[in-house]
């Protein structure tokens, strides 16, 4: 048994490797990941901290005992270079520490089929990971305000693509509302702090939900994911602030970790049968 599996498997604890969000700011760290680490412990899993400014053997050390990975948001955005772009003037200064780990932890993510959710930045750094680009000032392009703050818990509706994980891990949900008509239920209510959204999905990303207002895309999953293949969902929202409040933001971390859980499962039968 290699030492990545033997550490997988040795800890009781649903492990989910969680980098910091950013290199520059300690004080902003410790108030973003707060709502993680609720979110993940509250649905039955642990956040281990990846630092940004850890060796590449301390980041493989603690990334080896973990079953999912969650990408969060930042104050960043991700480099426009890396999809063939020229930056904005409202391009945020890129954090190229948070970009290394993060592109570590989604190549061990993809290789060994962890379960992965992408929050707002998570979800940006997904998609241009996987060629995919991004529009860098919303504002430029849309009226609706994507950007209210922390504090507005309901910005605007999304509309769930049908079939998609994502609409089948929401679709029990008290939150879910019919925007537009009584027969499309498919729709909740979220919160929105983000200036950058997707503008061409990436390789084997397809498009889970789109803001009703102006179509923004709100979230992205692999084209497979409705079936049991990698867990690999990502939000443009973050229902890490409105776990609380919010059923549909519960079902979406519950989802995540009971992925993880199983993943696990997965990997303690293989190594068995090996």
């Amino acid at each position: 048994m290699n030492d990545a599996l033997h550490s997988r498997l040795s800890s009781s604890e649903v492990r989910i490797a969680l980098p910091e969000p950013t290199s520059t700011d300690a004080a902003y760290n410790q108030r973003a990941w707060a709502p993680y680490f609720h979110s993940l412990m509250s649905s039955g899993a642990v956040g281990v901290p990846i630092p940004l400014d850890g060796t590449r053997a301390t980041i493989e050390k603690l990334m080896a005992s973990c079953v999912g990975v969650l990408l969060p948001g930042s104050p960043a955005d991700v480099d426009p270079r890396k999809y063939g772009a020229v930056p904005a003037a409202e391009c945020a200064k890129p954090d190229v520490a948070r970009q290394e780990v993060d592109e570590f932890l989604l190549e061990t993510a993809y290789r060994e089929g962890i379960p992965l959710l992408g929050i707002c930045y998570g979800l940006q750094a997904l998609n241009t990971w996987r060629g995919g680009t991004l529009v860098q000032h919303l504002p430029a392009v849309t009226k609706v305000d994507h950007d209210p703050g922390p504090e507005v818990l309901s910005a605007h509706s999304v509309r769930l693509t049908a079939g998609s994980r994502l609409e089948t891990i929401l679709g029990a949900s008290t939150d879910l509302v019919s925007i537009v008509e009584p027969s499309v239920p498919s729709a909740t209510v979220v919160n929105s702090s983000h200036h950058q959204g997707v503008d061409l999905p990436g390789e084997g990303l397809i498009v889970s939900a789109r803001c009703v207002e102006d179509g923004t895309i709100e979230a992205l999953e692999a084209e497979s994911s409705g079936t049991a293949d990698q867990f690999l969902v990502a939000v443009q929202w973050h229902p890490e602030r409105s776990f609380d409040s919010s059923e549909a933001s519960r079902h979406l971390f519950k989802a995540f970790v009971d992925a993880a859980v199983q993943y696990r499962s997965r990997v303690s039968a293989a190594s068995m049968a090996g």
